[in-house]
């Protein structure tokens, strides 16, 4: 016997517990030891769609995670790729949270990268913002902005210059481009990149971290065909 997918409408057979073109579970209710009615089978739809994420129950987790990893990911950056996995074992544990606090048993990977995305995205944004209230901190109220301009102008020209050189470039690129990075507008630039690609490397181990979570809390917790 045959039924219909109750999402994607494609054909199931009658001994497959879940969809083979979308993964839906398909519930079996089986009457036959009911006293009083003919055996029988019908095929209900499950309680909860497991591609469908409860916001309102998994913002919060996500909130609880989110902001401190977005607070310590700068503060690990320099350690090489410490920060970037703390990102993507908070998504993981985000997912772990929700499945253990909304009580599916299950949810698909495409799930887990959405709740790794919305994580990811606050974790950047908070990580963003913490950077920039420390700069300001450093440079107004504790009066470090020598440091901070001394520093900057010792890396560009100790390793960008000398990296250019090295390559080929000749003297009057390198003088035009060193005295921009050097420039208001050529280190806000310079920020502004490095932000960037902190925010979208951020972002990317988050939704990988949540989709990774959602796919091996499936493995343990769904149940086999």
């Amino acid at each position: 016997m045959e039924i219909t997918c109750t999402r994607c409408h494609q054909a199931v057979e009658s001994d497959n517990c879940y969809c083979p073109t979308c993964g839906l579970p398909q519930l079996q209710y089986s009457a036959e030891n009911v006293p009083g009615q003919a055996p029988q089978e019908r095929w209900l739809e499950p309680i909860q769609d497991a591609s469908i994420v409860d916001w309102k129950r998994a913002l919060p987790t996500t909130l609880m995670l989110a902001v401190p990893a977005g607070i310590l990911c700068p503060i690990l950056y320099p350690m090489g790729f410490l920060g970037l996995f703390l990102m993507a074992v908070a998504a993981a544990w985000v997912v772990t949270l929700y499945l253990r606090n909304q009580g599916p048993a299950w949810i698909t990977v495409g799930a887990g990268a959405r709740i790794g995305l919305v994580t990811g995205l606050l974790s950047a944004w908070t990580a963003a913002a913490a950077s920039g209230v420390c700069l300001f901190v450093m440079r107004f109220a504790l009066h470090e902005g020598k440091t901070i301009d001394d520093t900057w102008q010792s890396f560009v020209t100790d390793q960008v210059v000398k990296q250019w050189t090295s390559t080929g470039v000749d003297a009057q690129t390198i003088g035009i481009l060193k005295a921009w990075l050097l420039s208001p507008q050529g280190r806000a630039g310079f920020a502004l990149i490095f932000i960037a690609l902190t925010v979208t490397a951020l972002i990317f181990f988050a939704v990988g971290g949540g989709a990774l979570g959602a796919r091996l809390q499936a493995r343990a917790r769904r149940p086999q065909a």
